[in-house]
């Protein structure tokens, strides 16, 4: 009877129980969909952030590795005569060279790119002052100074500021059971050179020689921090099509031996005009050739692990670890070993220090995380 006088009206509520039944199924087609896209996702995201964290932990080894090295690459020479410190810089620049080369056949030899050779000359040129530093202020405060020098070149950062307080009592004349940093009483001037009396650091006062020291260190830690800036424009110019460095590798390490190749012309040069002011006789110290050797090694390989570091870490982070780190090793070979930090007042401002340098390292890795 419902049939017959109301056909159209069955028709309309049959196709529309059709087309509602149709419009669920396909909404929990869609919900199912959906579901497994999410899972898909969240196994992307686990799996991506495994892969963060295994890179982190790579990146943060490879940064210790190098704030270890490069705050004790000064140790092996602690107790070997070095005079003004040409003949050291220049074997230990000759070191890092070979450790280079090495390295370039190891990567296949990257493609060779003259402008990062620029960053060595840079760095050679404030390599220079590391001994009259040392002679000057101390192992600790001098690697500390340049280092947090070298911060504030490259991460605008006021931290070092704080170690211009801190006093190191460093004797550049000791007794024979007090044997500091570079100086070796068992070194005569008939065998090895002349003494130290003769070099312009020790002839001057304690306060001047102090000024000296950190005036040099800052200026050392200005061109440090300044080496690496034609590696990171080459980097950056990579991508630009009218660029000469147009295709150039994203990867710091394939300019490791660019910029040493600079670093060892450089210090050359520099130890050829040293000699010919010297009217050729040059201050060489033949105790000094394996540790300034073993001294360049420990930089070069130091060198490879931060660049390393760069490539699972952004240099943003590794950049202000590095520098803070290997200042906060040094200072404890300075003032644990060689007692170059004494007195409560001078150790207090010491340890305030650093714990600010510390954080500040601490806090820019976590933020990455």
């Amino acid at each position: 009877m419902l049939e017959a006088k109301y056909p159209h009206l069955l028709l309309f509520v049959t196709a529309l129980s059709v087309s509602c039944h149709g419009a669920h199924a396909a909404e929990q087609g869609a919900r199912c969909d959906e579901n497994a896209a999410m899972c898909k996702l969240e196994t992307f995201d686990l799996t991506l952030n495994s892969t963060n964290m295994t890179h982190f932990a790579y990146g943060i080894a490879a940064n210790l590795v190098a704030v270890l090295l490069y705050g004790s690459n000064i140790v092996p020479v602690k107790r070997i005569e070095m005079g003004d410190g040409m003949f050291f810089q220049w074997v230990s620049c000759a070191a890092i060279w070979v450790v280079s080369m090495v390295g370039d056949l190891m990567l296949q030899s990257p493609k060779f790119y003259p402008f990062a050779m620029l960053g060595g000359v840079i760095w050679a040129t404030g390599n220079i002052a590391v001994v009259p530093i040392v002679k000057a202020i101390g192992l600790a405060l001098g690697i500390l100074i340049w280092g947090s020098s070298s911060l504030l070149m490259g991460w605008a950062s006021s931290s070092g500021l704080i170690f211009f307080f801190v006093k190191s009592d460093v004797e550049l004349h000791p007794n024979p059971e007090s044997i500091p940093l570079l100086i070796d009483r068992r070194i005569t001037s008939s065998n090895y050179g002349p003494s130290s009396s003769e070099f312009w650091i020790d002839v001057i006062g304690p306060k001047t020689r102090r000024l000296i020291g950190y005036l040099l260190a800052v200026v050392s830690g200005l061109l440090y921090g300044s080496s690496f800036v034609p590696i990171l424009y080459i980097k950056s110019h990579s991508s630009c099509h009218d660029s000469i460095f147009h295709g150039a590798s994203v990867y710091d390490l394939d300019y490791v031996y660019a910029q040493c190749s600079g670093i060892f012309i450089a210090s050359t040069v520099y130890f050829a005009i040293y000699c010919a002011a010297m009217n050729n006789k040059p201050r060489i110290y033949s105790r000094a050739i394996l540790p300034g050797m073993l001294s360049g090694i420990m930089w070069a390989l130091a060198t490879y692990c931060w660049f390393l570091a760069n490539n699972y870490l952004s240099a943003v982070v590794t950049f202000p670890i590095i520098n803070a780190g290997y200042g906060l090793v040094a200072a404890l070979w300075g003032s644990l070993v060689f007692r170059e930090i004494k007195g409560l007042a001078n150790c207090s401002i010491f340890l305030l220090a650093s714990c600010v340098v510390l954080t500040g390292s601490l806090l820019t890795a976590i933020s990455k995380l």
